[in-house]
């Protein structure tokens, strides 16, 4: 590859990965015993509940709804965030990448789904401060 095509968009962040919990308070108490995880946010998130969860430098997201099958079917999708995110699918588009859905808009930001080789679901995000509670927009500034 040549050149960063994101770059003009401006930083791209590993952010999360997102994870299906079946019992989320299970989940929750497994991951704070063992891991020392620090719940960040809690609340409804695209019109879901959504638990942000820190451990050390890194985050989890936990959807409460069921995984749709074992193993590997419990992760969902990994996030990325960028800022310039509506440059960044127009560029994706003008490339022939295959986008799984149009840019979604909610009051705490807008996303976009897509396939990575190898069918890896990434969600491309852009959270909106303004519409976040505090405890959410902190959790994004960095």
């Amino acid at each position: 590859m040549t050149g960063n095509p994101a770059a003009s968009a401006g930083p791209c962040v590993f952010h999360h990965a997102h994870l299906f919990a079946s019992d989320l308070d299970a989940s929750l108490a497994f991951y704070r015993r063992w891991f020392g995880a620090e719940i960040a946010w809690d609340g409804i998130f695209a019109g879901v509940r959504n638990v942000f969860v820190r451990i050390g430098g890194g985050r989890l997201h936990f959807y409460d709804q069921p995984p749709r099958g074992r193993g590997i079917n419990a992760v969902h999708h990994l996030g990325v965030r960028v800022r310039g995110l509506e440059a960044l699918i127009t560029r994706m588009r003008d490339a022939g990448v295959a986008l799984r859905s149009d840019l979604r808009r909610h009051p705490e930001g807008c996303y976009l789904m897509l396939e990575a080789p190898d069918g890896v679901l990434l969600e491309l995000f852009e959270p909106d401060p303004a519409g976040l509670p505090d405890a959410a927009a902190q959790y994004f500034s960095d």
